[in-house]
């Protein structure tokens, strides 16, 4: 069974740092392309960033490119998203997905993209 659970979701100050972290069981996951997507309250679930099964490709979302990075660890099961300086607007859930394919973008939709999602991680950050 495919499982993946989010976790480093916290309230900070903005211009603060957190680092979220996604485990992932029930499959290979050095084969899968992770992702992370997020939901603020009253909107649309939106692209965040994504690394390719390899680690070697990744992709952000404008607002965020230059403050969050992610990264994965394949001998852990786990990816992770280091987002630095951060703002009132980052305030959202955060969810860790993933697919076996590339699907970066393909709808401004990523909830019809992506097979596998985790239950999500709130941030929040006060101004």
């Amino acid at each position: 069974q495919v499982q993946l659970v989010e976790s480093g979701g916290d309230s900070v100050q903005a211009g603060g740092s957190l680092k979220l972290s996604c485990s992932a069981s029930g499959f290979t996951f050095s084969t899968l392309w992770m992702y992370w997507v997020r939901q603020a309250p009253g909107k649309a679930r939106e692209w965040v960033s994504m690394i390719s099964s390899d680690g070697r490709t990744t992709n952000y979302e404008d607002s965020v490119k230059g403050r969050f990075t992610i990264s994965r660890d394949n001998a852990r099961n786990t990816v992770y998203l280091q987002m630095n300086s951060l703002k009132p607007e980052d305030t959202a859930m955060y969810y860790c997905a993933a697919d076996r394919r590339l699907r970066w973008y393909y709808s401004p939709a990523p909830e019809r993209e992506l097979s596998y999602w985790g239950q999500g991680t709130q941030v929040t950050v006060s101004s």
